[in-house]
């Protein structure tokens, strides 16, 4: 996005959000691109990130799924393992920051809304009680076989990873209920056995904060159509509760009101180009 066409959406973004009273953060993978996270577009971006899968063709949906902890367990959670350590290391990009500040500045402060399970708002600073993650939480863990409703934090749980193989090194994480495998408490791909409870907490904090609002605005950020969660709940936003949206995405900027606006850019650049118009 070049010239004056893009001066003036980012204008109406910095127009939008200066009005709001609260603001939703709406964040998929592409808010954590400029954190230097992979966001596994497409098999060969996935592929990429983990060589030793594509040796012998394993792509996302196959390892990020519970058949994989019953089949080969050692290399599923090589393949979270890994990712846990690398959401643990990694520092959020300025634009969490930004984000903050803004929301604190309005008269009902703001939430977030994230499909990603790596915990980079907290690590932000944003308070738990703030934050929804609908496809849960690797930083927390449950029991494979779902012996029980019990999740825990994955405190613990230090992985180390062959990187030739992509399986876990040491010993396998337990259930703290039944003794038997744990698995991370994420939403994988054909899984019956995700426990939901603290999501489901989650989500009725974020329910009764909008039902107490007005004039939200929200920011969605790296939010694509393949796993349309964030999507979804941006609109639904601006359906019920009358909200303004500021899509922000490289590839997928489009919005289909005229309230809206959408900007073709990163994270770090659009949040960077609104704040300057703010002044």
């Amino acid at each position: 996005m070049t010239g004056p066409e893009n001066r003036a959406a980012i204008e109406k973004a910095a127009r939008l959000i200066e009005k709001a009273d609260a603001l939703v953060v709406a964040a998929g993978a592409g808010m954590g691109v400029d954190s230097g996270l992979p966001d596994f577009r497409g098999v060969n971006g996935f592929w990429q990130a983990y060589p030793a899968l594509a040796l012998v063709g394993i792509d996302f949906y196959s390892i990020a799924s519970p058949a994989a902890f019953h089949e080969t367990p050692r290399l599923a959670w090589g393949f979270y393992g890994h990712r846990l350590a690398l959401y643990r290391r990694t520092e959020p990009h300025a634009g969490f920051a930004q984000l903050t500040r803004w929301g604190e500045a309005k008269r009902h402060g703001y939430r977030v809304f994230t499909s990603n399970v790596d915990g980079q708002f907290r690590r932000a600073g944003v308070a738990q009680a703030h934050v929804h993650e609908c496809h849960g939480s690797l930083l927390h863990l449950q029991c494979l076989r779902s012996c029980s409703a019990d999740t825990w934090p994955a405190d613990e749980f230090h992985p180390e990873v062959d990187p030739a193989t992509c399986e876990l090194i040491g010993e396998l994480p337990k259930c703290l209920r039944c003794g038997g495998l744990a698995r991370p408490n994420v939403l994988m791909f054909d899984d019956f056995d995700w426990v939901a409870d603290r999501s489901r907490t989650q989500a009725a904090a974020l329910k009764g904060w909008l039902a107490s609002i007005s004039r939200p605005v929200v920011i969605e950020i790296g939010a694509g159509r393949a796993v349309p969660s964030v999507r979804r709940f941006s609109e639904w936003i601006g359906t019920e509760f009358e909200g303004r949206l500021v899509r922000i995405n490289p590839r997928e900027a489009g919005v289909s009101r005229d309230l809206d606006v959408g900007l073709d850019l990163g994270a770090i650049a659009a949040l960077r180009a609104i704040a300057e118009i703010q002044g």
